[in-house]
């Protein structure tokens, strides 16, 4: 399938489509979160991924991975996640990050580990997400992962720092 950037005439779309994924929709319309969207033969939203990256751009947060709920088991989530994945690591990203309290086994089958909360909320303090989580004292009860994008770099021919 193909993905489209989100432009600002898709936000409002994305926040619902987002929303009742429960999803966090804070920044969405921020240009430092790069964010893509799947949509089905009719024109609506099916599915979305994105990230949002630290000041150096070595470290992404990974978000608003959301499949609607007639296509999910059918791979359509991994599909979105390696997509941007894939677009991070070609802009020179070497790690990835995200949150997540109920999809842990998901991540994991897509070489993503437990981490750090705190440290992913340092390495990433200036990301929409986790100023919001830190402000709102959600940061507490999220659950971190991270996965080394080192070995995707190199398989798309980009930096390896």
């Amino acid at each position: 399938m193909a993905y489209s950037p989100v432009t600002n005439d898709d936000v409002l779309e994305l926040r619902a489509f987002l929303s009742e994924a429960d999803l966090t929709i804070a920044g969405l319309d921020s240009t430092a979160v790069r964010l893509w969207v799947e949509r089905d033969h009719d024109g609506n939203i099916v599915g979305s991924t994105g990230y949002e990256a630290s000041t150096d751009g070595a470290d992404v947060l990974i978000r608003s991975v959301a499949v609607s709920s007639g296509r999910r088991t059918a791979g359509a989530g991994t599909r979105l996640a390696r997509f941007a994945l894939e677009e991070a690591a070609s802009s020179g990203a070497t790690r990835a990050w995200l949150f997540s309290r109920r999809s842990g086994p998901f991540w994991q089958k897509i070489g993503f580990g437990r981490a750090d909360r705190d440290e992913l909320a340092a390495v990433l303090s200036d990301t929409q997400q986790v100023r919001l989580f830190t402000e709102t004292g959600q940061l507490e009860r999220e659950v971190a992962w991270m996965r080394e994008l080192k070995a995707l770099c190199s398989a798309l021919g980009g930096p390896t720092r």
